[in-house]
């Protein structure tokens, strides 16, 4: 099976990572991971990471540079890190797909649990070089 691509958007406020808890009715619930998506048809990653930040966390972002690239445990989709900035706005999640949003530090973010094996990695390894 090919691989799908989706982006992970790095949302970064004055030092802190945006962290989200994955809702009730996404696959692999309650897992706190950087707010990430599939990309659509035809789209850039720099448009798949405004979309889905706004889908999610209703925030206007504009994308920063891109920084990794991983792929998902199962294998199912590479997924392209993205750094985005998002100085203003009040977070509105989407219920069906956020349970619940954090600004972290990266310390703070690795000692939230569940958390995927790859995001450990970018918060241990990536992000600090940055």
């Amino acid at each position: 099976m090919a691989q799908r691509e989706a982006i992970v958007a790095v949302l970064r406020r004055g030092g802190r990572v945006l962290a989200i808890r994955r809702g009730p009715s996404v696959s692999r619930p309650g897992y706190w991971q950087p707010l990430s998506g599939k990309l659509e048809p035809g789209e850039t990653q720099q448009e798949a990471l405004v979309r889905e930040v706004q889908e999610e966390v209703g925030l206007s972002v504009s994308p920063g540079a891109k920084v990794w690239e991983s792929e998902t445990d199962d294998g199912r989709f590479r997924l392209h890190w993205w750094t985005a900035d998002a100085h203003q706005g009040e977070i509105v999640p989407d219920p069906v797909e956020v349970a619940e949003t954090r600004w972290v530090t990266p310390e703070e973010f690795l000692a939230l649990t569940p958390l995927f094996e790859g995001d450990r990695e970018f918060f241990e390894d990536i992000l600090p070089t940055l």
